[in-house]
């Protein structure tokens, strides 16, 4: 989101069970020109009171362990298929990644109107 043109928006991102980032996210998204590789996997409570506007979750697992944020945020989930579970080869596990990359973009770009 942070990447899309428009300036309405400023995403953080954190997980309920952060590790590292991962490579096939690195290499996925520098596909796009969107460097990650100096990103940090971080866990939701680095972000313990803060105020969003919203407050979206991705994978089923997240939307059932997320904790309530507390404010005026509105909650959002939208489920998407978690590439890190790919199984196959480098190539397959890479697509899977440019699969889900591809749809949360269109997601975003679908349900924030002010980005283009």
């Amino acid at each position: 989101m942070n990447a899309l043109p428009g300036d309405r928006y400023e995403a953080f991102s954190a997980g309920t069970e952060p590790s590292q980032v991962n490579p096939y996210a690195i290499k996925s998204m520098s596909e796009i020109d969107i460097d990650i590789s100096t990103n940090r996997s971080k866990h939701i409570n680095e972000f313990e009171g803060m105020e969003f506007d919203y407050v979206i979750t991705v994978c089923d697992n997240a939307k059932e362990r997320c904790p309530v944020f507390p404010g005026r945020g509105k909650h959002i989930h939208k489920g998407f298929t978690d590439p890190s579970c790919a199984k196959g080869s480098d190539n397959q596990k890479l697509i899977a990644f440019r699969t889900i990359r591809d749809e949360i973009r269109d997601w975003i770009q679908n349900n924030f109107k002010s980005i283009k």
